[in-house]
């Protein structure tokens, strides 16, 4: 599967640009499985706010919890004196390129909105994707963040979830996320993908999205779909 002649791309932005141009999170996650990363899609529920949006950078893993009050002066943690714990910290740790990937809290309010999206844009963050809901859905698509969530849900996490900590592994629907791994994700779902994955799993993608397209020619010209399996080694 790995490309032993030269690189195809030399940093991020170079990869993302072709990504974007050629490929699809199908592909990338057809070929982590063929590496034996089978369990690199996070749960199908999880859907970009319009179908049109796309997520492509490096993960900064948030990692939420449950709370329930909006500050506790009783208990023994500095974090639940502060109104929605380091939130506020980890949207501004965050770097161009990368997307802020939440998990750890239960589904009953809202992790993400559109004032967080502000932010996000500014910063030069690729989007947004919680394992939760989001709010302001009418500014976020006014803006075009590419956010990816259960829904919309005006619910808000003030006084029910606070951010206790970031760049973090976390876990997102049983999926194991690490800082730097990258988030791809478009209507068909968010694909996880290893850091230590990422050359061999793009490269197989590129060179499969660039045979599918000799494939589909063959079946436009009348090949029969046993016959260009056979030839290709594509379908």
């Amino acid at each position: 599967m790995t490309n032993h002649s030269a690189p195809l791309w030399q940093n991020d932005q170079e990869l993302f640009k072709i990504a974007r141009e050629e490929l699809f999170v199908a592909l990338v996650g057809d070929i982590l499985d063929k590496m034996g990363h089978l369990h690199q899609f996070l749960p199908p529920h999880i859907k970009p706010l319009d179908q049109n949006f796309t997520v492509l950078g490096r993960a900064m893993p948030v990692l939420e919890a449950d709370v329930f009050e909006e500050s506790s002066e009783s208990g023994h943690s500095s974090i639940m004196q502060k109104p929605f714990g380091l939130m506020f910290e980890a949207l501004d740790s965050l770097k161009e390129g990368q997307v802020y990937i939440c998990s750890g809290a239960s589904p009953r309010y809202a992790l993400w909105g559109g004032l967080m999206s502000t932010r996000a844009m500014k910063l030069g963050a690729a989007g947004a994707v919680v394992n939760g809901w989001s709010r302001d859905t009418k500014e976020i698509l006014e803006l075009g963040f590419p956010c990816f969530s259960l829904g919309g849900y005006a619910q808000d996490q003030g006084p029910r979830g606070k951010v206790i900590d970031y760049g973090v592994p976390i876990e997102f629907g049983g999926v194991r996320i690490h800082p730097g791994d990258i988030v791809y994700g478009d209507m068909d779902g968010v694909l996880i993908v290893p850091k230590d994955t990422v050359t061999e799993a793009f490269t197989g993608a590129i060179e499969k999205a660039r045979g599918e397209q000799t494939v589909k020619k063959a079946l436009q010209e009348g090949m029969s779909t046993v016959e260009a399996f056979n030839k290709f080694g594509i379908m």
